[in-house]
Formats: C-alpha cells, structure tokens, sequence
C-alpha cells in the first residue's frame, strides 16, 4: 500500500448539499486490438513516435473510491492491491508521482481552489503490463472528482486535462473503443466489435517501455510502412470484428526480444490455444481471440494451470453512465504499508 497527503492550499468552502459524500468508479484496462507504430517523429520535440491503435476497455479493472472531507482538510491517498490481483509487486513509487494523485492535484489547480478528499484504489490491473492501468485511474480521478465536487466540467476539457498527463489518459476518459492516432491526441470513437471475448496471461514480469521503443527502433520502420499499417488498422476498426488472427501489433517483435521468456510463454500459449497469440501495447501481457465466452473460461483456465502464469477471460467493459455512491473507504486490500508525505 502507499499512503500520503496532499501540499495544502487555502480552503473555499462549498454548498454541501449538492454534492455526494463518496462515489467509486471502476478504472478498465484496455487492449489494444490491433497497433501501427511509425518511426520517431523530429517535429515532435522529443522524438515520440507516432501511432494508429484500435484501443478497447475491457473488464479487468481498478476500484476507485474517493470520498469528500470538510473544507481545510488535508487530502489523503491509499493504493492497495485487491485481495483477488493475479499480482501483488511493493507499491514503491513515491505517492505524489501516482498518476490518480497527480490528476487530483491537476484538476484542483484547473479549477482554482481546494478539493480535499480521501482516494482508495484497489488495484488489479498488474504493473508494465501494457494494460494501461495507471492511466485509467487517472482518468478515473477526473471523472469522479468532476461529479463529487459538482464541478460541471464539459468533457472537453476533462481530455485536455487527461491528455496533459499521458497519451493514453484521454481515451479512458470516454470509455469506449476508438481509434487513437497521433500521439494520442486524436481521438475517433468506433462502434464496439461484436462479442469480444479475449483471454489475458499475466506474466510476473513486465516490459520497460522505452526499451521497447528503443528495439523497436532498431528495425527500421519507415513512414510508408506506417501509413500502411494504420490503414490495416482503421479497416479492421471500421469492420468491428475481432477474429483469432485479426490482431498486430508493431512493437510485439520488439517486446519480445526484449523479453526472451515472454516469447517463450507466447509460444506455449499459442500450442496450448491452437490460435494465435498478441501482444497488447509494449507489452507484457498477452492475449487471445477466442470464439465464445465459453471457450475463453476453459482456455484461461488451462493456461494458467499448465502454463504456471495466471490467465483470464474478460470481455468488453462498457462504459458506466455515471459514478455509484460508496461508503467510505477502509483498509480491505492486501498490501504493504508504506507512508508519503
């Protein structure tokens, strides 16, 4: 667990009785059903590299629960892993540097005053994984403290918010499948593909972005091949079907050779499924496109009894119309206790 307050800023008080006491927001992590990946772009400023990905926000998620406190309250933050995480790492980084915290302290300086609150997050969306678990509580933060707060920020702003805090953020914010292009500024939402049912492998490991990237590199991409994958991509977006062998992704290669023993378990898991096997954002996790919900419960669980990695089958996760009332939130994760200032 990691636990911390919030620098103190001059409190405003506000008409309680408009705003809710606690909401809780589930934080979904995505899959990116298929990625095109272009080489490092020099007008950027820092050599980003631009991509074309038909991103979708399944059932493996986070639980947000953030509950308002009285004006002059000094807020306070507690990350835990929930008891039923494949995957339960240290919670080490510093409590400031959490994107859900930075969200908060971003949203009470856009507004201009104080927002203090108490934040649980739950989490289950395992670390490096390619899963985007950070950027969905982040975007999770946004939209609660939006409804907690009665603040009424059109959702416009909401993405310019989240796309100050990373490229995937704003997607989350929507909760939809889309089209992510640019440098995730550009934003096209897609009708949902029809019954999607995938099984994720949650290795222990994950892969460290920017040697992905760096790899990745190394191979050569060109602009022409770019354009050409990104077309791929909005095909397969427009059609909004997700067969077994439909997904790519240009950094699995990449993910791969920075991760010999996530080729290894790709491997396996493709003789055990008799299907193909992906690779979702840098990595490490991967999936399968199965047939039915069926077939992906009985695939999960041979995979995780025979391959020793844990594996589960989830499905699309819509997007919630609003944010449920929650009670305040305890200490019911299983976590190591740590303290930030």
């Amino acid at each position: 667990m990691r636990q911390g307050l919030a620098p103190r800023r001059r409190a405003i008080a506000l008409p309680s009785w408009r705003m809710t006491e606690s909401l809780s927001r589930r934080a979904p992590a995505k899959v990116n059903l298929a990625l095109a990946v272009g080489p490092p772009d020099p007008a950027s400023g820092d050599h980003r590299h631009p991509i074309c990905s038909w991103m979708a926000p399944v059932s493996l998620c986070d639980d947000l629960t953030v509950v308002r406190l009285p004006p002059g309250s000094l807020s306070r933050y507690g990350l835990f892993w929930a008891e039923d995480a494949r995957h339960k790492p240290e919670i080490n980084w510093p409590i400031l540097k959490d994107l859900a915290v930075r969200a908060h302290l971003l949203l009470r300086e856009a507004v201009g005053r104080d927002l203090p609150l108490q934040m649980k997050i739950e989490k289950r969306i395992p670390l490096g994984a390619g899963l985007g678990g950070g950027s969905s509580d982040a975007a999770a933060m946004l939209l609660a403290c939006n409804d907690l707060f009665d603040l009424r920020l059109p959702a416009a702003q909401l993405v310019q918010l989240a796309a100050s805090l990373g490229s995937d953020v704003p997607f989350f914010i929507a909760g939809r499948c889309a089209v992510i292009e640019g440098f995730g500024e550009r934003l096209a939402e897609v009708s949902d593909p029809g019954d999607l049912h995938l099984v994720l492998c949650l290795p222990p490991y994950g892969c460290a972005t920017a040697e992905v990237y760096r790899l990745f590199d190394r191979r050569g991409a060109t602009p022409a091949g770019f354009e050409t994958a990104a077309g791929r991509v909005r095909a397969m977006a427009r059609e909004g079907r997700v067969g077994s062998s439909d997904p790519f992704n240009d950094l699995a290669q990449a993910a791969f050779d920075h991760q010999p023993q996530l080729a290894r378990l790709a491997a396996a898991l493709a003789e055990l499924a008799e299907r193909p096997v992906h690779v979702t954002g840098s990595g490490s996790t991967l999936f399968v496109a199965c047939g039915d919900e069926m077939e992906a419960d009985a695939l999960a669980a041979a995979a995780s009894e025979r391959l020793g990695t844990p594996a589960l089958a989830v499905g699309l996760e819509k997007p919630a119309a609003a944010a449920s009332p929650a009670r305040a939130p305890g200490s019911t994760g299983r976590a190591r206790r740590r303290t930030g200032a």
